[in-house]
């Protein structure tokens, strides 16, 4: 899927935003039927705060992509800070917010399952992406795309700016943005009280 022009380009994140959305409500609404398989207690809560600490890091890097990208990620080329070493780092980001998110379940395999899954939905959000540079930025972007990995990161690339110019106005959407990571968190703690009632049934369990 080619994109060619910055309407398409917009049209396309709408849809990118619905389709990320209902994924994000299905994936809740399985969640309703999972519970953690760990016995002794510690173990659960210990994976659920470190799920929370997870997610703090993924709102605190989507934050510092923002001040690298805010405002131009259709106008130019940003190569410095995370960008330096993944082309899609704010991707990267949001697919840890997901493995924190199967954290707080207290299951560490729900945890990688989220953040695949996230992985996977990315991969063809990029490729899209992908063919809209191409075309906008030609030549510097194919260079781009050779130097730098597409998604993992490589520490060994990054590169800082000495001053960064960003919209207020951007960097707080994200960080309200960002805030939507921790909604689960009270919804599944409720769902754990539920089923510890015997209200909502427990079909899967997971480590």
């Amino acid at each position: 899927m080619a994109l060619t022009s910055p309407t398409g380009m917009a049209r396309f994140q709408r849809r990118r935003r619905i389709a990320m959305a209902c994924a994000i409500f299905l994936i809740l609404g399985a969640l309703l039927t999972v519970r953690s398989a760990w016995t002794d207690n510690w173990t659960h809560e210990s994976i659920e705060d470190f799920g929370i600490g997870v997610i703090v890091l993924t709102i605190l890097g989507r934050m510092w992509c923002t001040l690298y990208i805010g405002g131009r990620k259709s106008a130019e080329i940003v190569r410095l800070g995370p960008y330096s070493m993944s082309r899609n780092p704010l991707y990267v980001f949001s697919s840890l917010g997901a493995f924190g998110i199967g954290m707080m379940v207290g299951s560490l395999t729900v945890a990688f399952m989220l953040a695949v899954l996230c992985s996977i939905a990315f991969h063809f959000v990029i490729q899209a992406e992908e063919g809209y540079l191409d075309n906008v930025f030609g030549e510097t972007y194919l260079v781009y795309k050779h130097e730098v990995p597409r998604f993992f990161p490589n520490l060994k690339l990054y590169r800082e700016a000495d001053v960064l110019s960003v919209k207020s106005s951007i960097l707080y959407k994200t960080l309200f943005d960002g805030l939507v990571f921790f909604i689960p968190y009270p919804l599944l703690e409720f769902v754990a009280y539920l089923q510890s009632v015997n209200i909502l049934p427990v079909l899967f369990r997971f480590y």
